[in-house]
């Protein structure tokens, strides 16, 4: 009895002991080393990717946000809008809404949408891309396609008093391509390149 007793004791101590070792390791070394290695060689993103104007933060590179006049929910015609959120670009309450292609609701959200689009854009509805009247999987999707940016360089350029050809080339200078030539669609960043057109709009 006592030398079961003891054996027991013996393999819960060496159960206590690994299970510390593999906290210790798991649960501290293993997130202070990554984190470590992160800040060191990905400082930028391990950050969130912010971008900074005027000394200040004004969103991240990943994430979308809302161009609308202010105080209202209405788009600014000064900005490039992003996609269309179901969550109000908010990145704790991610998500689509959930609506097959024929649902009847979506349908009938998407008519009116590319309705709504083709009249703020100036621009007949054939030309309206899908993603100026669908939200991504996410609702916080960062870009959107250069056809979109493209409908909206005519309505951009008179509201700041700037020319076609300049907001064009913004548009054009601020395209990323397919990840590694071949992943993906090429993007244009919303934020990064309404920060240019601020800065080209104040040099007027």
């Amino acid at each position: 009895m006592n030398n079961s007793v003891r054996s027991a004791a013996r393999l819960s101590w060496a159960a206590l002991r690994m299970l510390l070792v593999l906290t210790v390791v798991t649960g501290i070394l293993y997130p202070l080393a990554v984190t470590g290695i992160g800040q060191l060689a990905f400082h930028d993103k391990a950050n969130g990717s912010m971008v900074k104007a005027d000394g200040k933060e004004v969103g991240s590179k990943l994430i979308g946000q809302s161009w609308n006049i202010k105080g209202s929910d209405k788009p600014d015609p000064k900005w490039f809008q992003g996609r269309p959120s179901n969550s109000g670009y908010d990145p704790l309450s991610t998500g689509s809404s959930q609506l097959g292609a024929s649902n009847p609701t979506l349908v009938k959200n998407v008519k009116a949408a590319k309705k709504q689009v083709a009249e703020f854009n100036d621009v007949p509805q054939s030309a309206v891309p899908k993603d100026a009247v669908t939200g991504s999987a996410s609702a916080i999707d960062p870009g959107i396609s250069p056809a979109y940016a493209e409908i909206q360089v005519k309505r951009v350029a008179k509201a700041n008093r700037v020319s076609f050809e300049q907001v064009k080339k913004l548009v054009d200078d601020h395209t990323d391509g397919r990840t590694a030539g071949f992943l993906g669609e090429p993007q244009v960043n919303v934020l990064e390149v309404n920060l240019a057109l601020k800065d080209l709009a104040a040099k007027r």
